[in-house]
């Protein structure tokens, strides 16, 4: 089996996470995050939909990840984003960093909005 290293060019990877942050781009974001290709920053979580809702028309899909499991979100901001045209995939914080991270290298227009594990 062959080993590639994936490299970011101008985008932001989420380096790893741990009890209650997610390090991004070597910054440390406590709490739960919303990451782009550009950066993160803190987010109010599932009750806080308008910063997810301002990256319309930037990304075609958002990660959103529940903590260490996964778990259902309100039906109301599923419905929102998907009703602004952006597609939702619910997952494990873990999984939500992990294929943010690929789709991201792929040059894929993400975004992870996650809460802690």
């Amino acid at each position: 089996m062959q080993l590639n290293e994936v490299k970011f060019t101008e985008a932001t990877p989420i380096d790893g996470y741990g009890p209650g942050f997610f390090r991004v781009g070597g910054s440390v974001v406590k709490g739960a995050a919303l990451v782009t290709e550009t950066g993160a920053r803190g987010w109010g979580g599932l009750d806080d939909a308008q910063p997810l809702l301002d990256l319309v028309g930037q990304i075609d899909v958002i990660f959103i990840g529940t903590g260490p499991e996964i778990a259902h979100i309100p039906a109301d901001l599923r419905s929102a984003l998907e009703e602004a045209g952006m597609g939702v995939e619910i997952m494990s914080s873990p999984a939500a960093c992990r294929t943010y991270n690929v789709l991201l290298a792929e040059g894929r227009r993400v975004a992870a909005a996650v809460l802690p594990v």
